[in-house]
């Protein structure tokens, strides 16, 4: 077989000509998606056929690598993204099973004093930053999502709300990978990197929050909770820049997630008032969640239930925590990386090159049978069956371990869907990178000259939202900002750090993370309402950032950079 190199300029020779086109996938998508109302997974299947088009006919891809291109991104996308999704909903199916659950919400519910907006925001902000710390890859949307439900909210508000949560920390996201991936690309130190970044995504942080409240409860929550959230968001933003520039970047959203925990229990005990208890079951009716029934004396929660009933996501922290960061006497994440099977993609490895003209080393793909989050969620929850079944009191309680096993089919079953639009995704996001569709829009928005420092984030932006992943768009794009930025006169670490701040909002419409988000809330085919109700923030977020990033190219912020 033939190799292939992707041109940006396909298309007539013009850049802008083959960029055009280039959208021409993603449009299609969002489109059948938002407006004609299609079913997520036949959306992403037609768009798939659309980007396959694209390949060969405008970017002269042969017809054989462009269908073995989407074959390697389907199978990325069933292991272990479709995996970690079907592990993350199953753990918490396994808490339901085992009657749990009840005892969980009435746990939820004494965090915060009673205020489920609180709880949330703790939940989905400060959980889902230690889960996005620790794991990354749709992890923390697929648990904190379930948990959101365990409290009572809706569907659409669960989904919307660990979306938005999820923006803050995704840049410092699975040990921040995204930073380290953009230092050894574009050989730019990693650390200097991050401590730019840690000057741009905490603006965000601050007010992430309060955000989370409107989308709960409206201008009524922000005005009842925004003290709360203020510091919740101010200790978490604080923590990022202290932690990314003068501590370890590596580390940044575990030390802030655990800062922003810590602040707004502190806080917490000395704002609750009968006031504000009535403000929070106010709440509670205005969004139809009926109390917790505290039980009968007899029935009160004692230590070893309320151990039981938190003690999976407490396992999830522990073999995450163990897993990516344990070196002492073991190195436990050098030992799981080397069971990583290295697979070179049968009759696409050696034939594809990038644009430069160097045999891409994309077609590796990595088959991580034991570290993917996935498998580590498999690990935990079966360590939770077992000791769930040995702790069985009968009655109310009661699990037994080939119950819980079975369950993992059943979930299989339930969220085939959702699989097929993930598959589907990621496909199309392999076919437009490998192709040169995604680096024809990149070139193109790099040819602004100064303007070029506004338009930065949008690659980050548009890179996540194809590819469902920070690290990926940094993969794509950290080189060029590099290079955009030297023939601009702009600093190449500002530039860089801007792709990894603008992939943070990119996510919150990615295809990937919304059919995540769907799936766990049980909103499978109904990713349109999720979308419309996240780009507005999306959109508004990013030209925040891109504002930012310009005034940083500038004498009037440049100030904030290291």
């Amino acid at each position: 077989m033939t190799t292939f190199t992707p041109h940006t300029d396909a298309l007539g020779g013009s850049v802008a000509l083959t960029a055009l086109v280039a959208f021409i996938p993603l449009v299609a998508f969002f489109i059948l998606l938002a407006i004609v109302k299609l079913k997520a997974h036949v959306a992403g299947l037609i768009s798939l056929a659309v980007a396959l088009a694209v390949a060969v006919v405008v970017m002269k891809m042969p017809v054989g690598l462009a269908l073995l291109s989407a074959s390697q991104g389907a199978v990325f996308g069933a292991f272990p993204v479709f995996w970690i999704v079907v592990m993350a909903v199953w753990l918490y199916q396994v808490t339901v099973l085992s009657g749990r659950f009840e005892d969980l919400r009435r746990i939820f519910d004494s965090i915060g004093g009673g205020d489920i907006r609180i709880q949330a925001v703790l939940i989905a902000f400060c959980f889902g930053g230690l889960l996005e710390a620790l794991a990354g890859f749709g992890a923390p949307v697929a648990i904190t999502a379930t948990m959101l439900m365990a409290l009572g909210l809706k569907p659409l508000k669960a989904a919307t709300s660990v979306l938005l949560a999820n923006t803050a920390p995704v840049a410092f996201g699975a040990i921040a990978i995204p930073i380290t991936t953009a230092g050894k690309l574009t050989d730019l130190p990693a650390d200097h990197i991050g401590a730019i970044v840690g000057r741009q995504a905490p603006l965000l942080a601050i007010v992430v929050p309060l955000i989370l409240l409107f989308i709960i409860d409206g201008r009524r929550g922000v005005k009842d909770a925004w003290a709360p959230a203020l510091v919740t968001g101010g200790a978490f933003a604080l923590a990022q820049f202290l932690c990314a520039n003068y501590f370890s970047y590596e580390l940044t959203d575990i030390v802030a997630s655990l800062a922003g925990l810590g602040a707004a229990v502190l806080f917490l005990k000395v704002w609750r008032s009968p006031a504000r208890d009535a403000q929070a079951q106010a709440a509670r009716e205005r969004l139809g969640i009926a109390p917790v029934e505290a039980g009968s004396r007899e029935d009160a929660l004692t230590g070893s239930r309320t151990v039981m009933a938190l003690m999976p996501y407490l396992l999830v922290i522990i073999l995450f925590g163990v897993a990516k960061l344990w070196t002492l006497g073991v190195n436990v994440p050098k030992a799981l990386a080397s069971t990583d099977v290295k697979i070179p993609w049968p009759g696409l490895d050696g034939h594809l090159m990038t644009t430069s003209g160097k045999v891409s080393t994309s077609t590796v793909y990595a088959f991580q049978w034991l570290s993917n989050p996935g498998t580590l969620l498999l690990i935990t929850g079966v360590l939770v069956a077992i000791i769930y079944s040995v702790r069985s009191e009968g009655g109310r309680y009661s699990l037994s371990v080939p119950n819980a096993l079975a369950e993992i089919g059943r979930t299989l079953w339930r969220m085939r869907f959702a699989g097929l639009t993930i598959v589907s995704v990621l496909a199309l996001a392999y076919v437009m990178n490998f192709s040169g569709q995604t680096i024809a829009i990149g070139t193109w928005l790099a040819a602004t000259g100064g303007f070029f420092a506004f338009l930065s984030p949008i690659l980050g932006w548009i890179g996540t939202a194809v590819t469902g992943s920070d690290t990926s768009a940094n993969a794509l794009f950290a080189k060029l900002q590099q290079t955009a930025a030297t023939q601009a006169g702009i600093d190449p670490n500002l530039l860089v750090a801007a792709n990894t701040t603008g992939g943070v909002v990119g996510k919150l419409i990615s295809p990937q993370n919304l059919a995540i988000a769907a799936t766990s809330v049980g909103m499978e085919g109904k990713e349109s309402e999720i979308l419309k109700t996240v780009i507005g923030w999306s959109v508004g977020m990013l030209f925040f950032l891109c504002c930012l990033v310009y005034l940083q190219s500038t004498p009037v912020l440049g100030w904030m950079l290291p």
